[in-house]
């Protein structure tokens, strides 16, 4: 089965040939992070605009790495939530209109879903039950995958996401958007030890988060510096701040894995690509004897092909969309 599948849900317009769940075609991106750097952030309505812009010719893209026609197109994909609103309109139109012009399914997709299928192409060996930690821009999630189409959210942020601290502490030293990378290769060689930062636990809810304060924590240790015309090290600030980072995500996803023993735990999103949160897993499970199931650097952020990936096991599920289908800004992930 070929899927023809489009995310658009933040700054990405991607689209991707998808067979049978597992076998990538084609993946192509068109991103727009340059154009947003200069804003420290994404602009919602640029974002749309770029979106419409690019989309067609990806279509056609994709199809063309694939070595596909298109009507070899068994179904069309798409992300519908959550993200920002105007750019998944754009994504979820144009699917409409694919999906109507070339008679086949339409088949919609959450996000985050997508996300954590994409160990699915990187892993084939993977199947579900197993527990999976979701970290990006927009997303912090501890979740209980039973089955491909049946999750439920263990633990969450209370407030900010992992990758948005990461984005706004970087936007802040100067350094580039997306802030993950930059503030990744910043970090190496640092002391991580150099600064001290907050640990926050939320009571009675041993595994959910909460970033807020460690993120006003590191933006007013910059400013005081700045204010006072003293020198920051900046390695051992980058290092610090990403330790208390995953010194908060890695000992809720291992204690999450050994109250439902699964034995598997994987990891899904932007902020799957930092250096330390990998590090500090890695070394978890070989201590708890977990099996750890990490994506590529590739698969980590947004793109098309996880959102066919998932879109199989969907279609499977008997989760279709008609021409009535809406975007969400928000979405719960137990909803298909």
């Amino acid at each position: 089965m070929n899927i023809l599948a489009f995310e658009s849900s933040c700054d990405e317009t991607a689209a991707a040939v998808v067979r049978d769940g597992r076998t990538v075609l084609s993946d192509v991106i068109a991103s727009q992070a340059d154009m947003h750097t200069i804003y420290g952030g994404v602009v919602p309505e640029i974002a749309s605009r770029k979106h419409v812009e690019a989309i067609a010719g990806l279509a056609d893209a994709a199809l063309e790495q694939a070595g596909l026609g298109k009507g070899d197109v068994d179904a069309v994909a798409v992300t519908y939530g959550p993200g920002l609103i105007g750019a998944l309109l754009v994504g979820v139109n144009f699917a409409k209109a694919a999906a109507y012009g070339l008679g086949v399914p339409l088949i919609p997709v959450h996000h985050v879903r997508g996300h954590i299928s994409a160990n699915y192409i990187a892993h084939p060996d993977l199947e579900p039950p197993f527990v999976c930690l979701c970290v990006s821009g927009g997303t912090t999630l501890i979740v209980d995958v039973r089955d491909y189409t049946e999750m439920e959210v263990l633990g969450a942020t209370r407030d900010d996401a992992a990758g948005e601290c990461f984005d706004k502490v970087a936007r802040v030293l100067g350094i580039g958007y997306p802030g993950g990378a930059p503030m990744d290769r910043l970090a190496q060689g640092g002391d991580d030890k150099r600064y001290s930062f907050p640990r926050v636990h939320v009571h009675d809810a041993p595994l959910d988060l909460s970033f807020s304060g460690l993120k006003t924590a590191a933006i007013n240790l910059i400013h005081n510096a700045e204010q006072k015309g003293e020198t920051l090290d900046l390695p051992s600030l980058a290092a610090s701040f990403a330790a208390a980072v995953s010194d908060m995500l890695v000992p809720r996803v291992m204690e999450a894995a050994r109250r439902w023993g699964y034995g598997k735990i994987a990891v899904a999103g932007g902020v799957a690509a930092n250096s330390r949160i990998r590090g500090d897993l890695e070394r978890a499970c070989a201590a708890s004897g977990d099996r750890l199931y990490l994506p590529p650097l590739s698969l980590c952020g947004d793109n098309g092909a996880m959102i066919g990936c998932q879109a199989y096991y969907e279609y499977r599920a008997g989760h279709m969309a008609g021409m009535d289908l809406n975007a969400y800004a928000n979405r719960e992930i137990g909803v298909g």
